[in-house]
């Protein structure tokens, strides 16, 4: 009998260990916005009388496309927010106002590489102006990027006279926009003319698959850079497994093996989806470009550790030798520079510039920023969360407008998001106090 009680105590504690190792709240905590992504997906995807068109390959291409330049101006304002909560209000204008500038330079016949450059530059410069403002003689960046916002505003409406300058360098916009033309070619089928007699065999599977257009409209070549960016997502993902236990670090192997087949599926789908339509978007190779690097610095570098470390505690960063001045100025100029190539980015999807492009787009990258994890306070934030969040802002964007919902209340319901993120973040902080 007492054996019996024994074995049950022992059943009980190991069970308890069991939970406490695996905590679900840890584990919703962590995946709160994955969960809800996925959740949004899923009820825009089963609207009534909508059903499956978020997911057509149209509205998936054209989600990445219009949201481009929140990807790269939300990596910038990530490194800003890092510091210690902090943002940047400017972002929007001189996205406008290097815009113009590129647009005025190509309408009087300059090259297209050479604006490109002069934009990006410009945008560094700005970045960098408002960085020493706030890096060395300490204005707060709430108010010298509020100045900027209104300054940079204004250049734009005199520059171009408060007229709209369009783009007809077609290089321009096949390399940058998002045109008919502005996808990756399939050079596969080029390079093996016998995939062209396999497709159009008939071929009830691959008929029933995407329908009867198949042979016109999947991209071979989208489909195997996907495939290889899948083997060597597996490849790096085993290997950081077996490194971690070599190491004797503490991990959950289950639960990265489950994370590794679902990130795996849904690289594949989505590459799917992109051959299914005219393949990869020219935008997502200037996206993607962007993230890697990003995600690099903020992991692997020096500098990045930094800026952890000056959002975490700035005084005792100071204290261990680090120019915390310097940080808040690498920032800055980052988030100006990245301004530079989404104004490329926004020029060429709209072919052209209006005095009125950029207005709200600080709040888009702020807001993505919050809703993938950043800390309101500083110091806690990764390129892979902000990633999440502005996918769910693009997702609600794009699945409010295809179900219909008016333009005002889709403002509400990006603040009402917003406002649940930073409630979530706060009371998170509140609780580990």
């Amino acid at each position: 009998m007492s054996e019996q009680v024994k074995a049950s105590g022992s059943r009980k504690q190991s069970f308890s260990e069991f939970m406490e190792k695996h905590r679900a709240g840890d584990f919703f905590q962590k995946y709160t916005m994955t969960i809800a992504l996925v959740l949004v997906t899923i009820v825009f995807a089963t609207w009534k009388g909508k059903e499956g068109l978020i997911l057509l390959p149209a509205n998936i291409t054209g989600l990445i496309a219009e949201n481009g330049y929140v990807f790269v101006l939300a990596t910038g304002m990530l490194l800003c927010i890092l510091t210690g909560g902090n943002i940047d209000l400017s972002v929007g204008s001189v996205v406008c106002f290097t815009a113009a500038v590129g647009c005025t330079m190509m309408a009087g016949g300059a090259n297209m590489w050479v604006t490109a450059l002069v934009m990006l530059l410009i945008g560094l410069a700005i970045g960098a102006f408002q960085g020493f403002w706030i890096a060395k003689v300490r204005v707060p960046a709430f108010i010298a990027t509020l100045a900027g916002m209104y300054a940079f505003r204004g250049f734009t409406n005199v520059l171009l006279n408060g007229l709209r300058v369009d783009i007809t360098n077609e290089g321009f916009l096949q390399v940058f926009g998002n045109g008919k033309t502005s996808f990756i070619p399939d050079v596969m089928r080029d390079l093996f003319p016998g995939l062209n007699e396999t497709f159009t065999k008939d071929n009830a599977f691959l008929t029933g698959l995407i329908g009867e257009n198949f042979v016109t409209k999947f991209n071979v070549t989208c489909m195997c850079i996907g495939i290889l960016a899948a083997i060597v997502f597996v490849a790096l993902r085993v290997h950081k497994i077996l490194s971690q236990k070599k190491l004797g670090i503490s991990q959950s192997i289950p639960g990265q093996l489950v994370s590794m087949v679902l990130i795996t599926v849904l690289v594949l789908w989505i590459c799917f989806k992109f051959s299914c339509y005219r393949g990869f978007p020219m935008v997502l190779i200037w996206i993607g470009l962007v993230l890697g690097i990003y995600a690099y610095i903020t992991t692997k570098t020096a500098i990045g550790r930094h800026l952890y470390a000056v959002g975490g505690n700035e005084k005792a960063t100071a204290l261990s030798g680090v120019k915390t001045r310097n940080v808040y100025w690498f920032a800055y100029a980052n988030i100006g520079l990245l301004a530079g190539l989404a104004g490329i980015l926004t020029a060429a999807r709209a072919k052209g510039i209006d005095p009125v492009y950029g207005e709200g787009y600080e709040m888009d990258a702020i807001a993505s920023c919050f809703i993938g994890g950043a800390s309101a306070y500083g110091g806690t934030g990764k390129v892979s969360g902000m990633i999440i969040g502005a996918v769910l802002m693009g997702v609600i964007n794009k699945g409010m407008v295809i179900v219909g919902v008016d333009a005002n209340f889709q403002k509400v319901v990006k603040g009402i998001v917003l406002l649940v993120a930073v409630m979530f973040d706060v009371l998170s902080k509140r609780q580990k106090r």
